[in-house]
This record gives structure tokens, sequence and C-alpha cells, in this order.
């Protein structure tokens, strides 16, 4: 099953976020810059927010942001402030996690937090329990920068050493920007690049891990795999609307500063389509899923269905 996408008119530049690209580039430049002048906790909460917006802002650009010119919103996104995860890999990954009627799947789900049987019985026990956790919202916390980081790494490291899609030339052109940012940072700024990778880097993956803790559950509907977190007025403008996710999944081309008004044209449908796949705020997320399992790590199906219910 396909919704039908509405067609919106597009402006040549959204200046919105051109504007919201100016904040985040200067801000991360001028914290940074200063970070010597301010408190370690001002530049890791500060510097933390600035990361998961721009990965918020990254997101956005995949989905042919804020200009009608791939090559500009490509440079716009490229700067590698997270240092680990090369935009050009995350674009191509992102839309592939777009094709609804996968979503969840362990294998065509690039996103998916879900195992098949066969990948579960392949893992260490201890590896279980370190997924298992993650299942958990303060083990999504804790444990998941390092594990989400590690485990991409790895993965694309292989895909290097197979050129796999021209992986080396991507990551070639990343650890250029990666090169360029830890010479600002340290020859510029005078900031310890450890410090700023587990006081920056590591707080900011797990605030945009918030995100994407509970915003898909496995379902045999395909609009029910898709959740819908309300009243989030501070998450809710770092994470560009996207915590009205099944809007987003709806219409993936509507700009960030768009998405709220749609949302409330179309709320009903989509927590009809949803099943009631809402959240009130994201303390609600954490309320519930604090200490207990948002769900198990083994798909239901092991597979998602199609949109016909047949398993592939």
């Amino acid at each position: 099953m396909k919704r039908q996408s509405l067609s919106h008119p597009r402006a040549a530049l959204e200046w919105p976020t051109l504007i919201l690209i100016v904040v985040i580039y200067g801000g991360w430049l001028a914290l940074t810059f200063w970070s010597s002048e301010l408190p370690w906790w001002v530049v890791s909460s500060l510097g933390a927010i600035l990361l998961t917006w721009h990965g918020s802002l990254q997101h956005e650009i995949i989905h042919g942001h804020p200009t009608q010119w791939r090559r500009v919103n490509m440079a716009l996104g490229f700067p590698p402030l997270s240092l680990w995860l090369p935009f050009e890999l995350y674009r191509r990954s992102h839309l592939v996690h777009h094709r609804d009627e996968r979503l969840t799947d362990p294998l065509d789900d690039p996103e998916s937090y879900y195992w098949t049987d066969a990948q579960w019985s392949a893992l260490h026990p201890v590896t279980r329990k370190i997924i298992a956790a993650q299942n958990m919202f303060l083990g999504r916390l804790i444990l998941g920068p390092p594990w989400m980081i590690s485990k991409f790494i790895v993965t694309e490291w292989k895909a290097a050493l197979r050129n796999k899609r021209h992986h080396r030339s991507i990551w070639l052109a990343h650890l250029w920007g990666v090169a360029v940012i830890l010479l600002w940072l340290k020859l510029i700024c005078g900031m310890s690049v450890l410090y700023y990778v587990v006081g920056v880097v590591y707080p900011g993956t797990a605030l945009l891990l918030i995100r994407s803790f509970a915003e898909h559950r496995a379902s045999d509907g395909v609009f029910e795999r898709t959740a819908i977190v309300e009243n989030a007025s501070f998450l809710g403008l770092l994470f560009l609307y996207n915590n009205l996710h099944a809007a987003h999944h709806a219409e993936p081309t509507l700009p960030w500063y768009s998405i709220p008004a749609w949302y409330r044209a179309h709320r009903a449908r989509l927590i009809a389509e949803n099943g009631g796949l809402v959240y009130n705020s994201y303390l609600d997320v954490a309320r519930r899923y604090f200490l207990r399992h948002h769900d198990k790590p083994l798909h239901p199906s092991n597979r998602a269905p199609l949109a016909d219910g047949r398993l592939p």
C-alpha cells in the first residue's frame, strides 16, 4: 500500500533553512573558537545541541533542501562536524530507508534496529545483551553512540576494501573534511581532539538517538510502523520536526518549517493510519521505556511483511 504524495511548490531558495545553516555553522565556529574561555559543561552542552541540529540539517538536505541545485545542497551538508559519518553514505542509506513498504525490515531497511533469527543466532551472547540494552531508553543513550559508530565504521571499512559503489572516493573526500575540522580544533582553537570526541560528539550523537529511539516499530501494517511524538517544543525544533515522523514519511520533501502546520491539518488521518502510535512528548517516551524495552530485538515476523501481507 502506498500513500499518494502531494506535490508542493518549491522555492528556489528556502530562506528559513539558509538562515538555519548560518546559525548552525556560525554557532559551531564561535563555540569551538572560544571554547578555552568557556566552562567545559557549556561547551559540551551547546556543542551537543549544535551537532544534533547539524544532523537534522543534513537529513533535511538529503530530501532536496534548501535550494534547487543539488551540488549546492551537497556542499552545504558535507562538513563532517560529527567526524564519523560521511554525508554521501548517509544520503544513500537514508533514501533506501524511505521505501516505506520495507520499514523495520532487518535486511532491507538500513536504519532498522531489528534482527532476523539467523542474524541473532550468529551473535555472541554478550553482543546480544548489549543490543537488547539499547532497546531501553537509557541503554540507547549510553551504549548507542559507541555501538552505532563502531558498527558503522567496521561495515564501511569492509565496503571500502571492496570499493563498493565508490566507497573509497567517498571516504577520501570525507577524511579530507575531517582533517580540516581537526586542524581547526587543534591549531586554531587549541581544543583537545579527545575532548571533542568524548565531550561533544558522544553526547551529540546520544541526543540525536533520542529521535530515532521510538520513531519506528515493527508491524504488519506499513503505516503502523511509523510513530508520532507530539508536544516536543525544544527537541521538535532540534530535530526539525521529525518528531512528527509519520508526517515526514507521508510527505518526505516537505520542508521542516512546513511540517507542523501540515501535520495539524492531517493529524486525524495520520493517527488513524498508524494505529494510534502517538507519544505525548519525549518525556513520555522516556517515562515508558527508560528501563523497559521498546520492543524485542528479533523482528516478530523475522522479515517485514510486504504491502500485500506476504513475507519476502
